[in-house]
């Protein structure tokens, strides 16, 4: 089992009012609302950041595509993409 730890944080008061209503609405406490709110931020920002080093390592070892061949990899859809719609019409 998990042990827990207290912290304390500072909201706005309507942050706060609406946390009290969203946690008599669910039948559940202010604290295990912030806990989940907390634990879910913590979630998806280390996903982020860990994205993020991945992108980071890939321009790093030179894996990446400049804004120049991009473009010219979107205008060469949209070329053949006209062209197989122009053989339709």
């Amino acid at each position: 089992m998990n042990t827990t730890s207290p912290i304390s944080a500072r909201v706005d008061e309507t942050t706060l009012k609406d946390l009290d209503r969203l946690a008599e609405e669910l039948d559940r406490s202010r604290s295990w609302l912030v806990a989940q709110a907390v634990s879910e931020y913590v979630k998806r920002e280390t996903e982020f950041l860990e994205f993020v080093k991945v992108g980071e390592n890939e321009i790093e070892n030179g894996d990446f595509h400049t804004q120049g061949e991009m473009e010219a990899w979107i205008e060469d859809r949209i070329s053949k993409r006209a062209g197989k719609e122009e053989r339709r019409s």
